[in-house]
């Protein structure tokens, strides 16, 4: 019975690490020569990436967490998927907004995939306050991405009422970045060996 659980377990288990680490890379559009080319490809990488952070909170299945970690993701993964949601609004009422036009460099593609081959190998074989800390530098890592490219393609975004949207998604990614940032922080400092004290003469 257990031979038949592992599989399926481990499956689903590469399946979460590859949405933390982004294991596969961007498909690539067309290029566009148009000025909205900018906004597109921002909207593109934004919304893969939110896509994929809405997954993050199923890693709750296979890893287990402290409370404060597990809510954290939990509330990135909701804060995701509602970002996510709302670009394929744009998209549905605005022909002009794709949110497929994700083009990088070979080198940046090869980079990408390395880095999160490394990351994938690091959380399926950590566990405890290892992988928490590992978890949580995933996260810095991703929200500071997704804060940044929000923050650019607002402001590539000419109609207003948008741009205030993703100055909206940019803060939320901020505020979660920075909530990370904190509680990695106090992870570190609860883990951190005692200093050794000197016995006196």
């Amino acid at each position: 019975m257990i031979t038949k659980i592992i599989p399926p377990l481990f499956t689903v288990m590469l399946s979460v690490v590859c949405v933390l680490t982004g294991c596969q890379s961007p498909k690539t559009g067309p290029p566009s020569g148009s000025s909205a080319s900018t906004r597109n490809n921002g909207y593109s990488l934004l919304h893969q990436l939110l896509d994929e952070q809405k997954d993050v909170s199923m890693l709750r299945f296979i890893k287990r967490e402290h409370s404060d970690v597990k809510n954290l993701i939990k509330k990135i993964a909701t804060t995701s998927g509602t970002g996510a949601k709302l670009l394929e609004e744009f998209a549905r009422h605005d022909p002009s907004i794709r949110l497929d036009d994700i083009r990088l460099p070979p080198g940046e593609l090869g980079t990408r995939d390395a880095i999160a081959s490394t990351k994938q190998k690091e959380l399926l074989s950590q566990t405890g306050d290892t992988f928490e800390l590992t978890l949580l530098l995933t996260q810095t890592e991703a929200l500071s991405y997704a804060w940044h490219l929000a923050k650019v393609t607002g402001e590539n975004e000419p109609q207003p009422e948008r741009a205030r949207a993703l100055a909206g998604v940019s803060e939320d990614m901020q505020n979660l970045y920075h909530e990370v940032f904190v509680l990695l922080l106090s992870k570190t400092k609860s883990s951190a060996p005692n200093p050794i004290r000197t016995q006196p003469d």
